[in-house]
């Protein structure tokens, strides 16, 4: 028998790898409910239908409270197959075999997907559900239907209540019968912690550093290390027909080059993408701005403001402090706000609270 969710999470707390957290131990029995069904033999007998699969879980609330760790920790105790995998890069996944399918002529090209993925595991882990793109809204509550139908177990976290997902999307009444859908098939639970574990691990860190010199790239390779526990994935955001490709991302956190989000044809609509699915960017290699890259300089002042406007955590490596980031040449008086913005952001209590509360210029 696999060791149980309550005795793993003890255990990680005698061994001082978590600190207690009593929201986080309220939370525990909804796991272990559905690691102890699964554990029991799923077989029929002759003239007898199997159990039915038992109800998945929908784990909602802020940010940085341990959602995905109490996830990764239930699917450390798991002896059936399961998956665990960040939301949007599934839908991604599945946006890919849905398009194949179309290409090949299918009638339904959602249902051999759904098959496919429903063959493989018994239990689905998705991180960080949300639900802002069109064509994602448009496939996922079939292919939740049949992932369902097949006996899929689904476990997710999420920042947002099922009622708040694709909230003011277009055309969100077709979007509204999978919501009902998760409810049936899944128990929602809130996670109330109070603290944000993820800005703990930056508490008291050095968040911009300057110049770009080698401790910089050392310090930023250590805050990394905290933030993804040398775990990372590529994670594609998809941005009205195109693709934004992040190359390392890690529990809601990134990492990138400055050339790869300013030296590039991206515009708002790709930043409040970005600023809408990463909860702490790390940006590298900010050079001094001026009229020989102002494309580019151009390009950062609307990053940062779609990063403020969410109250996305930001680390950043650069040529200079704000302030002599951008000294001379058209925009430098424009420019001024960004580096005030930057200022700010680098402040402790910046992304302390919740995205949308975040705070706005007054």
């Amino acid at each position: 028998m696999s060791e149980t969710l309550p005795a793993l999470y003890a255990r990680r707390v005698a061994e001082d790898a978590l600190e207690p957290d009593p929201a986080q131990e309220e939370a525990l029995p909804a796991f272990e409910r559905i690691r102890a069904e699964l554990a029991k033999p799923r077989k029929g007998g002759l003239f007898r239908k199997p159990p039915p699969p038992p109800k998945g879980l929908y784990l909602w609330g802020g940010v940085g409270r341990g959602k995905s760790m109490l996830m990764d920790l239930f699917v450390e105790t798991l002896d059936v197959p399961a998956r665990r995998v960040h939301f949007h890069a599934f839908m991604q996944e599945v946006q890919a075999g849905v398009h194949a399918e179309r290409q090949k002529g299918r009638d339904d090209p959602i249902a051999p997907v759904a098959k496919r993925v429903s063959d493989s595991v018994t239990l689905f882990a998705f991180d960080e559900m949300q639900i802002t793109d069109i064509a994602d809204a448009m496939i996922v509550g079939r292919l939740f239907e049949k992932l369902f139908a097949a006996g899929c177990v689904v476990v997710t976290t999420s920042n947002r209540v099922p009622d708040d997902l694709y909230k003011d999307g277009l055309n969100r009444h077709l979007f509204l019968p999978f919501i009902e859908v998760l409810k049936e098939n899944m128990e929602v639970r809130e996670l109330t912690a109070a603290r944000d574990y993820r800005l703990d691990r930056l508490s008291g860190t050095e968040v911009y550093f300057a110049p770009n010199d080698a401790r910089a790239r050392s310090e930023i390779d250590a805050v990394w290390q905290r933030l993804s526990g040398g775990q990372e994935e590529a994670l594609t955001l998809s941005v009205q027909g195109r693709t934004l490709e992040l190359q390392r991302f890690s529990n809601g956190a990134a990492r990138a080059t400055f050339y790869e989000l300013c030296g590039k044809a991206l515009g708002p609509a790709d930043y409040l993408k970005l600023a809408e699915t990463v909860r702490v960017l790390v940006l590298e290699d900010v050079p001094r701005l001026g009229r020989q890259n102002f494309n580019e300089a151009k390009r950062f002042v609307t990053l940062i403001d779609a990063l403020y406007e969410a109250g996305t955590r930001l680390i950043v490596s650069a040529a200079a402090e704000p302030d002599y980031l951008y000294i001379e040449g058209a925009g430098a008086f424009e420019f001024e706000r960004t580096a005030s913005r930057l200022m700010e952001m680098r402040s402790e209590a910046w992304g302390a609270d919740e995205k949308s509360g975040a705070p706005k210029d007054p």
